[in-house]
């Protein structure tokens, strides 16, 4: 998976495309992924004895192919490529700007 956590990523498929958002959380062993602002769903949660029932809206994955990185310098979405600096640390690269993203 070639995103992380704090990544400004656009929606290219599904009921949301062409939003934008921040990844909030990675799914790395089902590819997915928890865009802020991005897939709400509701959940109805049971009460407990102290607090009652209640409908609670919240940010349901969406598959990491679903979604692209978002340019630093053109603010447009890019493919990721991947490239050493010159202390030969690997960083990842925007394709569309040759930008670092880390």
């Amino acid at each position: 998976m070639n995103v992380k956590v704090g990544d400004k990523v656009v929606v290219i498929a599904g009921k949301d495309k062409g939003k934008e958002g921040k990844i909030v959380k990675t799914l790395k062993q089902d590819n997915r992924v928890v865009v802020e602002g991005v897939n709400y769903i509701k959940k109805h949660v049971k009460g407990d004895g102290q607090t009652a029932g209640s409908i609670v809206e919240m940010e349901a994955p969406i598959h990491v192919s679903n979604v692209m990185i978002k340019d630093p310098k053109t603010k447009k979405r890019t493919r990721i490529g991947h490239s050493t600096d010159k202390n030969g640390k690997k960083i990842r690269i925007a394709k569309k700007s040759n930008e670092s993203i880390d």
